[in-house]
């Protein structure tokens, strides 16, 4: 049986941000990733938008790791030539009857540390996107997009140059507590028992799963975990007419069906919130028809036919509502869960990609605190 350091359960965007923060720290580090490649689950299948902090209850993780992430997030871009872009976006009031929610988010973004909001009347907004609806709009000037496989490049090849080893295809199926650490045996093609002094379970929304097979693990720590199926449309054979990111006002387990860009320009909407009790990742035509409806709410020259099934997302969300203290991170060390040497990452959805290198550092600061 090998031993290793520190054993990160994950190779998404927030696995490879925590791996990469504890190898720069001299740590040994092992990545174990189920799939046969990094990111292929919640790191690839969501907007890609580099979030300002706006939506979150104040003093939650999710508000300072976001606030903090985004500035340490754009300095890393720019440091390490990843694709990224500050567009700017706009959150629109499309009636009268929603004003007092933007006025609610931008009193709870300052509230945040983000106090770059500025309150845009109907002339103001349609001066920069003059094909928008709305009555009044926030212009959030530091959310932009980032292309987000580079992005997991960059922290997984940063974390190699300092010494740690990625193995793909190798899903996790137990852990038992031993003196010095915990023994943890993967399937797979080559399945193995490995001995960590430092586990850090990052495994999405399987994260649950995998802590409940951890022997000793105190069950009432392990929380509940709700699918929310996000899917995508994109625009088909329209000239794409906004330049910023356009989102309505939030709705109950999401932000609404926004429209974002990617980094080739290609326009899409989404993602809905659709629960649901396994992961799927098929795209139903028919919802495109709620899409028309919602999106007309602040883009009423959408033409019929013009958005087409793009792709889906899971977020692994802790409560089915929207501001419980559920929504928030939750980031368990061995005094919540009972086992020595064990970190848990649950709930990390959305603003997770944002916060990555946050989230990284905060890890690597509890580990050092374990030891």
């Amino acid at each position: 049986m090998d031993s290793v350091e520190c054993l990160v359960i994950g190779a998404g965007v927030v696995g490879l941000g925590v791996a990469r923060a504890l190898a720069r720290r001299g740590r040994e580090v092992v990545i174990a990733e189920a799939a046969d490649l990094i990111g292929s689950e919640t790191s690839s299948r969501n907007s890609e938008v580099i979030h300002a902090g706006i939506y979150y209850p104040a003093g939650s993780l999710k508000a300072r790791l976001c606030v903090e992430g985004k500035q340490a997030l754009y300095a890393y871009c720019v440091e390490r030539g990843i694709a990224h872009n500050r567009c700017g976006k706009l959150i629109v009031a499309a009636d009268e009857t929603q004003l007092p929610d933007l006025e609610a988010l931008k009193k709870k973004a300052e509230a945040n540390g983000v106090h770059d909001l500025q309150w845009l009347t109907r002339e103001q907004a349609l001066r920069l996107e003059p094909q928008l609806h709305c009555v009044a709009a926030l212009l959030s000037p530091s959310t932009g997009v980032i292309d987000s496989h580079g992005l997991m490049l960059a922290y997984q090849g940063e974390a190699e140059d300092h010494g740690a080893m990625l193995a793909l295809g190798c899903p996790v199926l137990r852990g038992d507590m031993a003196n010095d650490g915990i023994v943890i045996e993967t399937g797979g093609a080559d399945p193995m028992r490995l001995k960590a002094r430092l586990v850090i379970n990052s495994a999405g929304f399987a994260a649950q799963a995998i802590a409940a097979r951890i022997a000793g693990i105190r069950p009432d720590s392990v929380p509940p975990t709700y699918y929310a199926k996000g899917n995508y449309f994109v625009l088909s054979g329209v000239k794409p007419p906004f330049s910023r990111l356009i989102y309505p006002i939030p709705t109950p387990g999401g932000l609404g069906t926004h429209v974002t860009i990617d980094m080739g320009g290609q326009m899409r909407f989404g993602p809905d919130v659709e629960w649901v009790e396994t992961v799927d990742y098929n795209v139903d035509p028919a919802r495109g028809d709620s899409f028309y409806e919602a999106v007309r709410q602040y883009w009423p020259g959408l033409p019929d036919g013009a958005i087409q099934p793009g792709y889906a997302g899971i977020r692994p969300k802790l409560s089915r509502g929207s501001g419980k203290t559920g929504d928030d991170f939750l980031i368990q060390g061995p005094d919540q869960n009972g086992v020595p040497g064990l970190i848990n990452l649950y709930g990390i959805e959305s603003p997770g990609l944002t916060a990555s290198l946050s989230i990284g550092e905060l890890v690597a600061d509890m580990a050092s605190q374990i030891d």
